[in-house]
């Protein structure tokens, strides 16, 4: 009775509305999951725990399996990365070294605008994996962030702009793999060719690039971040949540900080490119860095990297003599906990996923395109950009959002090669958008963790920024879709990014420093 309808997407429409309402993440979740078993199970309520607790629905090839014991067990690798790197930022704080690295930011890195553009750009250089990016940049750069009051929910905003958009567009990264991979599977595409022809279209990816760098030099804000940045630099409240206070230590250096994050990023790559085959010459990926990328798993890999770069930190902390044995070990217990609600959320957020598969979304969603691609053929880039932005939203997953839609996609422009590109960047960046909107999203959530800041206070804030960029990026597809010239679209969205914000900037745009000097008279 539910099954393959829009009842599919009652469940994350009803977490989302009482996240945003009641700005409580857990509850919030829990009620979708609860409310998307009773669904699937026709309301029974021995069915409803079984759905909620672990079980398999549907018969043949529509099995599904739901429940809290299926999502711990599928995200196993990321828990045990997300738990290393919460050790190894409990290491750096302990020893000081977090506080010898903010010194030092505070006097080499000038003002807020150099705080941010230098958060951008290591987000940038950090594209291998959006779970990395988020927890590595927003360890890296609190101390920089706060030296100069910049809120914890605008960091939590750079983190998530330069997470998934700059791994969309980046070749060798997880995302690259995961596209590729769902292309490779349907007959005669190339999936990575696919995916770097699909780049200079992904207008949402490229255009977030842009509305970062734009807005962080024109140094203005609106909606609920300009209200979390005045109070950050006028009351200085970051929105921190606690427990990333750095310690004052006169042994520690900048370089206690900056060798363990450099080791981290060695490892983790070559974590990744083991498990891919690159050093395994039976793989068939040999050498090859992107046959390598294209065929890794994240959920091994990045395990595997900072397990190794943990017992790194460990000995050379040691070794230097800026933490004694027992408060190193003490950061072990320190790190976990200090993950622990990342991971619950993460494990909520993935049961309420496998509630809405359970419930045939991909089924509901597969018969809007079939009746969207009877409609204008030139339209279909921009209708398909909207179909992922919701099915992204709902349900918090970009890989299952294009991995729903490109096999939908590509059989609708065989005989278009050019709108077939532009079908499936649309596809691409309305994933993204979607991702970057939903609070059940787990790069979203990865990125409140990076900054460590209340999940529901990063998605609200961030909300305004996302929708402006996304109306633009769809007006670029409709555009495309009749223009079919990726520089002439990405030139006019550049445009339209830089005079909404002129406009923002002179209406309801707030100026942090001008805002907190009226305010001190």
């Amino acid at each position: 009775m539910f099954v393959n309808t829009f009842w599919a997407l009652v469940p994350p429409i009803v977490a989302i509305v009482l996240a945003l309402i009641t700005k409580e993440t857990f509850s919030s979740l829990f009620v979708g999951i609860l409310v998307g078993a009773l669904l699937l199970t026709g309301f029974d309520p021995v069915g409803t725990i079984t759905a909620i607790v672990g079980g398999e629905f549907g018969e043949g090839e529509d099995v599904a399996t739901t429940g809290l014991i299926p999502a711990i067990a599928d995200n196993a690798g990321i828990f045990i990365f997300l738990v290393m790197l919460g050790i190894m930022v409990a290491l750096v704080n302990t020893t000081g070294a977090a506080s010898a690295f903010g010194k030092w930011a505070a006097k080499n890195v000038k003002g807020r605008v150099g705080a941010g553009i230098a958060t951008f750009v290591l987000g940038v250089l950090i594209f291998i994996d959006d779970y990395f990016n988020c927890l590595t940049v927003g360890s890296v750069m609190r101390p920089v962030t706060d030296a100069q009051k910049i809120s914890r929910a605008k960091l939590a905003y750079l983190i998530d702009a330069t997470a998934a958009p700059i791994c969309m567009i980046a070749p060798v990264s997880s995302w690259a793999a995961a596209v590729s991979g769902v292309a490779q599977d349907l007959p005669n595409v190339d999936g990575i060719g696919l995916f770097i022809s699909a780049i200079p279209f992904n207008f949402y990816s490229l255009l977030t690039i842009i509305f970062v760098i734009v807005i962080t030099v024109m140094g203005f804000d609106y909606g609920p971040m300009a209200r979390a940045e005045l109070a950050a630099y006028s009351d200085g409240e970051l929105g921190s949540l606690g427990n990333d206070a750095p310690v004052e230590n006169c042994k520690a250096s900048l370089w206690d900080m900056l060798l363990p994050i450099l080791f981290l990023i060695v490892t983790c790559i070559c974590g990744l490119l083991f498990v891919g085959g690159f050093w395994d010459p039976e793989s068939g990926n040999a050498g090859d860095i992107i046959g390598a990328f294209g065929d890794t798993d994240a959920f091994v890999g990045l395990p595997w990297g900072s397990l190794i770069a943990v017992v790194f930190t460990f000995i050379y902390l040691l070794i230097r003599r800026v933490v004694s044995f027992k408060d190193a070990m003490d950061c072990m217990a320190k790190g976990f906990e200090a993950m622990v609600p990342a991971i619950l959320i993460l494990t909520f957020a993935v049961t309420l996923k496998s509630m809405t598969g359970a419930l045939g979304a991909a089924t509901f969603v597969a018969g809007l395109m079939e009746g969207a691609a009877a409609g204008l053929f030139a339209m279909l880039p921009a209708i398909i950009f909207l179909v992922a932005w919701g099915l992204a939203f709902a349900t918090g997953t970009s890989w299952g959002t294009f991995g729903i839609l490109i096999p939908i996609v590509l059989p609708i422009f065989t005989a278009e090669p050019t709108l077939l590109t532009i079908g499936i960047s649309a596809c691409l960046a309305g994933a993204v958008a979607g991702d970057h909107c939903s609070p059940i999203s787990d790069t979203t959530v990865m990125a409140s963790a990076g900054a460590n800041v209340n999940h529901i206070e990063h998605v609200s804030t961030q909300l305004p920024y996302v929708i402006t960029v996304a109306v633009i990026s769809f007006v670029c597809f409709v555009i495309a879709g009749f223009v079919q010239n990726a520089i002439i679209c990405l030139g006019i969205g550049i445009v339209l990014v830089i005079v909404a914000l002129l406009v923002l900037k002179k209406t309801v745009g707030v100026s942090i420093k001008d805002a907190a000097a009226a305010k001190a008279e």
